[in-house]
């Protein structure tokens, strides 16, 4: 039982159960109490008529008399009574009706001598039903402050209508305990119902603190970790406090995280810079030396080798000028001037860029159209970074190779139009467009994987590095990616264009 309202629940009930199980054993214990004066109180009575009945017998000649002797009879009620404290007794006959009386053992201002008359009826049915059957018989009448018990006995006469009696009465401490076990069990259900209002009411406050927690920590927004304020309650309170604690020492450590994530992406900025730097220098360094060299030679020779050498000096410049144009192309935000453009024509304008280059390579070119007819994109960027792709492949493919440039559309792709977003409804197959440029080359060397895409990262000396760094920011500008995929033989890149209307 996890539920903190089902253990106080438990617990009440259990003090319910202890509590009904106590008043259970109380009027026990007090209707035991009773009962066993009584019964004590029932044997003396009967116990005293029986000695009278049987002493007379014993004191009567061998023939039983006509008439009962109540001289003598008085005299053993006197000497039986004595021998039984606050019993009193009496003979009774049908005809004559009382006949003798006696009460020795009477606590009052002199000796009893009148029968009382309130019990009298009780008696003489008693002793009527004693004569009749001659038998012992006993009565008990309870009253709210005691018990009335009268036994009577049949005593030797000729017409069988002679009866001995005795009364006497428990004026017991349980009977006048009756009210206060009524009280004590009436305290002990006002305790249980208290109890019940009492544990309910501590439940629903400790419940409404831990709702308004709850509610104040599903309020919050974002990664924002609140501040929950005091409830009253110790033990809350506690909890409280040591979530707040925690919230001091998690912003602490978020502002650290964020720090470090700050002073990481400087160093990472830095390192590339540095990186690109040196790749700069290395790039402007090599055609300026070659473009010294050419004047050097032209200006100590003579002057018909000028022409060459200043043809030399502006081959060398026109390279600067693409490297300058490929570092802008990285530093500058990209316009896009998307337009549907029919791939298969678009395709074949590609293979036409690298097709005399691969001629002199000895590589072969094909193309592969699996995808739709047209597609929406920015023809001139996204031109410019695969002739980047297929230059490279061209490169790094060998003789006799093959390199295959492939336009595809995932058939299972869908995207959700905003129409779509606001009703959750209506949506239509727009998977991404898919540029693949394959080789059969020797594939990117292990170490050059982490830094594939980085400016001036390459492999050849005469290489900038610049190209994948370029293809990449077309495909990021269009919303997609570009990828390095190794193949069994070879080497893949996919430029990923998602499927946007203009």
């Amino acid at each position: 039982m996890r539920s903190l309202r089902g253990q106080l629940v438990f617990f009440w009930l259990l003090l319910l159960g202890v509590c009904v199980a106590l008043a259970i054993v109380m009027i026990t214990l007090y209707r035991s109490s009773v009962g066993v004066q009584i019964d004590g109180g029932r044997a003396t009575a009967e116990r005293a008529c029986r000695d009278i009945a049987t002493r007379y017998v014993r004191s009567l000649p061998a023939e039983t008399p006509a008439q009962p002797r109540l001289d003598l009879l008085q005299v053993l009620l006197q000497l039986v009574l004595l021998e039984a404290p606050q019993v009193e007794g009496g003979v009774w006959r049908a005809d004559a009706g009382m006949l003798a009386y006696a009460y020795p053992t009477y606590e009052g201002g002199g000796v009893k001598l009148d029968i009382p008359a309130a019990e009298q009826p009780l008696i003489v049915e008693t002793a009527r039903q004693a004569a009749r059957t001659q038998q012992t018989r006993s009565d008990v009448v309870r009253g709210s402050r005691e018990a009335l018990i009268v036994a009577a006995c049949p005593l030797a006469a000729p017409g069988a209508d002679l009866a001995a009696w005795t009364m006497t009465r428990i004026h017991a401490g349980a009977l006048d305990a009756q009210g206060s076990v009524r009280a004590g069990v009436v305290a002990l259900m006002v305790a249980v119902v208290a109890s019940g209002l009492w544990l309910g009411l501590i439940l629903r406050r400790g419940l409404r603190h831990v709702q308004r927690l709850e509610a104040r920590l599903a309020q919050a927004e974002g990664d924002v970790v609140p501040v929950l304020e005091a409830t009253g309650v110790r033990e809350l309170d506690r909890i409280v406090d040591g979530f707040n604690r925690y919230r001091l020492r998690f912003e602490e450590a978020r502002a650290t995280l964020r720090e470090a994530a700050r002073q990481r992406s400087r160093d990472q900025r830095l390192a590339a810079l540095g990186r690109m730097t040196g790749g700069i220098a290395h790039e402007i360094r090599n055609p300026i030396a070659a473009m010294r060299l050419k004047a050097e030679n032209a200006l100590a020779g003579p002057s018909a080798r000028q022409p060459d050498a200043l043809r030399a000096i502006v081959g060398q410049i026109d390279r600067l000028e693409g490297l300058v144009q490929s570092l802008l192309g990285l530093v500058q935000p990209l316009v896009l001037a998307p337009r549907e453009v029919a791939l298969p024509a678009w395709l074949d304008e590609r293979m036409a860029t690298i097709a005399i280059r691969a001629a002199e390579a000895g590589v072969e070119l094909a193309v592969r159209h699996d995808g739709p007819a047209s597609a929406p994109f920015d023809p001139v960027h996204v031109a410019r970074a695969i002739d980047n792709l297929l230059d490279n492949a061209v490169r790094h493919t060998p003789r006799g190779g093959r390199v295959t440039l492939a336009a595809l559309r995932d058939a299972d792709a869908t995207a959700t139009t905003p129409a779509a977003d606001a009703d959750g409804a209506a949506r239509r197959p727009s998977g991404p467009l898919r540029l693949r440029v394959d080789d059969t080359g020797a594939g990117v060397d292990e170490a050059m994987r982490a830094r594939l895409f980085e400016p001036f990262a390459t492999g050849r000396a005469d290489g900038t590095g610049l190209g994948l760094a370029l293809a990449r920011e077309v495909a990021l500008a269009h919303g997609g990616d570009l990828r390095h995929v190794a193949l069994e033989r070879g080497t893949r890149f996919e430029l990923e264009l998602p499927w946007r209307a203009c």
